[in-house]
C-alpha cells in the first residue's frame, strides 16, 4: 500500500509555516527577531513585516505555496525559472534573482535561484540557499540595522548578489591583465585561447548582472501601494550598484576586444615578418639561380668549362653577387 501523507498540525496549517525553514519578523525600526516554524503566530508590528523562506524543492513547503498563494502563483514562485524577472500582480509582485553561489569560480559560477513573493506586511521566499547566512541576519540582530520594509530586504538582497559578483569581477580583471602582460612579452602562444575563453565567462556574467538591473528598476517604477518614496530610493541605489558592476563588465568586454585585436596584429605581423624574410631569400637566390643554370646547361662553349680553378671561382662570384644584393636591399631599407 502507498503511504498516505500526514495532514499537517492545524496551527502550522493556519500559521503559514508548513514546510518553511525560516521565519523572520522584522519590526520596521531594525529589529529582527527569529521564530520557530512549528511556534504560535508570530506577532507583527504594524510598522514591520514577516518573512517566511523555504526550500524550492521541498513538497511539504510547496503545499503550503499552493494553499496560501494558489496554484498559479505558487507555480510563478517554486518552478525553477531561466530568466530574472519581476511579475506584478494587483498589489503584489513576484521576484526573481539569479545568485552566484557561495566559492564560485568565475568559470563555473553556479547560478541559485532566489524567488519573492512581495505583498503588504510580508515577504516569502523560495530558494536552496542558506536565507540566514545569504542576508548575514546574525549581523543585523547585533547592530539592529535590519530592513525596515519589504523594499528595503529587496535591495537588500540585491546588493548581497551583487557583493558575491564583485571579487569574481575582479578575478577577471586580473586575468586580462595577464594576458596583456604576455603579449607585452610577445608570448602569444596561447593568449588567444584564453582571450576566448575570458570573453565567453564575461557575456556569461553580463546575462546574469543586467537583469537583475532591470528587476530592480522595474519594481521601483511599478505603483506598489506599500513602497514609500524612501522604498523606491533604496531600490535605485541596488539597481545602480548593479548597474555599475554591468559598466566594469562593459569596460573588460571592450577591453578584451582591444586586447583581441593586439592579438591579431601581432599575429598579422608576425606573418608580415615571416613573408619579408621569404621574399628578401627569393631576391637573393633569383639571380644566383639564374646564374647557376646558364652555367649548368649541357651545351658546347660553357666558359671555363675545362678550368680546374672554375669552381671555385663561381662560386666567390656568387658569394660577393649575394652580399652585394642583400647590402643594397639593406640601402633601399627593405631589410
Amino acid at each position: 500500500m502507498e503511504d498516505i501523507p500526514h495532514e499537517p498540525p492545524a496551527r502550522a496549517i493556519q500559521n503559514g509555516l508548513v514546510g518553511v525553514g525560516t521565519v523572520l519578523v522584522f519590526d520596521g525600526k531594525g529589529g529582527v527577531t527569529r521564530h520557530a516554524p512549528d511556534g504560535d503566530t508570530p506577532i507583527v508590528p504594524t510598522r514591520g513585516f514577516k518573512l517566511i523562506s523555504g526550500n524550492s524543492k521541498s513538497p511539504e513547503f510547496k503545499a503550503w505555496l499552493n494553499a496560501e498563494l494558489g496554484a498559479f502563483n505558487a507555480d510563478l514562485l517554486s518552478v525553477p525559472s531561466p530568466r530574472t524577472r519581476c511579475t506584478v500582480l494587483d498589489d503584489k509582485a513576484i521576484v526573481v534573482l539569479r545568485v552566484a553561489r557561495p566559492g564560485a569560480e568565475p568559470d563555473d559560477v553556479g547560478r541559485q535561484l532566489l524567488s519573492l513573493w512581495i505583498e503588504r506586511g510580508r515577504v516569502i521566499i523560495a530558494s536552496e540557499l542558506n536565507i540566514i547566512d545569504f542576508l548575514g541576519l546574525s549581523k543585523w540582530e547585533a547592530s539592529h540595522h535590519a530592513p525596515v520594509s519589504p523594499a528595503d530586504l529587496i535591495a537588500r538582497l540585491g546588493l548581497r548578489a551583487a557583493d558575491r559578483l564583485e571579487p569574481l569581477v575582479e578575478r577577471l580583471t586580473d586575468r586580462l591583465d595577464e594576458i596583456e602582460e604576455s603579449l607585452i612579452a610577445e608570448d602569444v602562444s596561447k593568449a588567444r585561447t584564453r582571450l576566448a575563453h575570458l570573453r565567453r565567462t564575461l557575456i556569461g556574467f553580463r546575462r546574469l548582472i543586467w537583469p537583475q538591473r532591470d528587476v530592480l528598476n522595474t519594481l521601483e517604477i511599478e505603483d506598489l501601494s506599500f513602497f514609500t518614496a524612501k522604498d523606491r530610493l533604496r531600490l535605485r541605489e541596488a539597481s545602480a550598484r548593479s548597474a555599475r558592476i554591468g559598466d566594469e563588465l562593459m569596460a573588460l568586454s571592450e577591453r578584451a576586444v582591444l586586447v583581441h585585436e593586439q592579438i591579431t596584429d601581432n599575429r598579422a605581423e608576425q606573418m608580415n615578418r615571416t613573408m619579408l624574410i621569404l621574399a628578401a631569400v627569393t631576391v637573393v637566390f633569383m639571380p644566383l639561380t639564374l646564374l647557376t643554370g646558364v652555367l649548368g646547361m649541357n651545351v658546347a662553349g660553357i666558359p671555363f668549362a675545362e678550368s680546374a680553378h672554375a669552381f671555385w671561382s663561381v662560386c666567390v662570384l656568387l658569394l660577393l653577387l649575394a652580399l652585394g644584393i642583400v647590402w643594397w636591399m639593406r640601402g633601399q631599407r627593405w631589410l
